[in-house]
């Protein structure tokens, strides 16, 4: 069967149309021509007849057989309006519309954190990224993805696994740069007993991690793996949400403090440990709202370290169960709000009540932000801007900053 590509879906799927639907083809750009064997919604064992112009050789050498990276072989310039579609359709889907922003990509080898896959073997272990749709994992020595720091901390972490991994499933290890050197966390490793939490304290310190954590308990302390937000120090607690690179933190940050300038009293909702609030409590007083409470008690820590900040109040309160309610909003001059993907319905309900003039809204969902957007106009907020950060480069995932304010 010969199709011509009509579109890219939201997961990075060539789209054409067939006599009885659509059919889903990867790795494919909009007007190829390609010729294979339909199986099902599928087109299997294709070959592309006519290449798009915005085709382009991958920069990675396991680009064919690593699942982790879907749009390699399209040009950053198709890529960038492709998300900026993604996010233009979401509002369209509930009727809105707004200015948007040039888009910020994050450059290569630069995200600073990855959750690995791993398996023992009887030669040692082997580690990598599934390939797509597939149990096989693939080792990416040379990937063109991750931080340079993140890959030297591959021959650690096959040590920890040929220690304390399993034959019969995988290990997960989530590793993050610090500024004092990689963050590991351990699922799916053999329980811990006395010779073996010797054995990965041991491997800690010859590899020079700054913490240990394994199936949730904390086996290795060299030094607390700091953060840097602004003039503050933070130590995350294990498996803490962070932007996935600096530079993608940065351009969210530079977007918040543009859309709230000159707010002097802010609330942070959804404030982590501290990613927003400790650098913009360098010129405003800030109240950080956020349902975990290791993560609160980091960010406590980091303002209260931290010289030159104004004053900053932190809160551990369910946001979903327990929203903040309009009268809790009394003399606040902006909001910033970064909720998981789910959005925040709740919240967002109780704020388009309020009288706070401007929201700085981030979002990781195109989807549920454009709902969430729907129900700040419906309270008399308008959509000022949007500001796409693609921090997930050669992925599918969006994330962006938006403005709404009151008249």
């Amino acid at each position: 069967m010969k199709l011509t590509i009509d579109r890219i879906g939201h997961l990075g799927d060539g789209i054409a149309q067939g006599p009885d639907g659509p059919i889903y083809v990867p790795g494919l750009l909009p007007g190829e021509v390609v010729e294979g064997e339909l199986q099902g919604d599928q087109l299997a064992d294709f070959r592309i007849l006519t290449p798009s112009i915005n085709r382009v050789k991958p920069p990675c050498s396991h680009a064919k057989t690593c699942g982790g990276c879907l749009m390699q072989h399209a040009s950053d310039a198709f890529v960038a309006e492709w998300k900026q579609n993604i996010v233009k359709g979401a509002l369209a889907g509930q009727g809105l519309d707004a200015p948007f922003k040039p888009i910020v990509t994050s450059p290569p080898k630069s995200r600073r954190r990855a959750t690995i896959a791993a398996r023992r073997t009887k030669s040692g272990a082997l580690m990598g990224f599934h390939a797509r749709a597939s149990d096989m994992l693939v080792n990416v020595p040379n990937c063109q993805l991750l931080h340079p720091d993140l890959i030297a901390s591959f021959p650690g972490l096959e040590a920890l696994v040929k220690l304390g991994g399993s034959r019969t499933g995988e290990v997960s290890l989530t590793v993050t740069r610090s500024l004092s050197g990689a963050d590991v966390m351990v699922v799916g490793g053999k329980p811990l007993e006395s010779s073996l939490i010797l054995d990965l304290a041991r491997t800690t310190e010859a590899f020079g991690f700054a913490r240990l954590t394994w199936n949730g308990e904390t086996v290795a302390l060299r030094t607390a793996p700091m953060q840097r937000f602004g003039k503050a120090l933070v130590s995350p607690p294990p498996g803490a949400f962070l932007q996935a690179t600096v530079e993608g933190e940065h351009a969210l940050l530079r977007a918040v403090a543009q859309a709230i300038a000159p707010a002097r009293k802010i609330v942070d909702l959804f404030a982590g440990v501290g990613t927003f609030a400790l650098p913009l409590a360098e010129h405003a007083e800030v109240h950080a709202v956020e349902g975990e409470a290791p993560m609160t008690a980091a960010l406590e820590k980091a303002a209260h370290n931290t010289e030159g900040l104004k004053r900053v109040s932190v809160e551990t309160r369910d946001l979903f169960r327990r929203p903040l309610e309009p009268d809790e909003f009394k003399g606040v001059e902006a909001v910033v709000i970064d909720p998981p993907r789910a959005g925040a319905e709740a919240q967002m309900a109780t704020l388009a009540k309020s009288n706070v003039p401007v929201i700085a809204s981030v979002s990781c969902n195109p989807i549920s932000f454009a709902r969430d957007a729907k129900t700040l106009i419906a309270g008399g907020y308008h959509l000022d801007w949007v500001q796409v950060v693609d921090q997930f480069r050669w992925s599918a995932h969006v994330e962006l900053v938006a403005r709404f304010s009151r008249d």
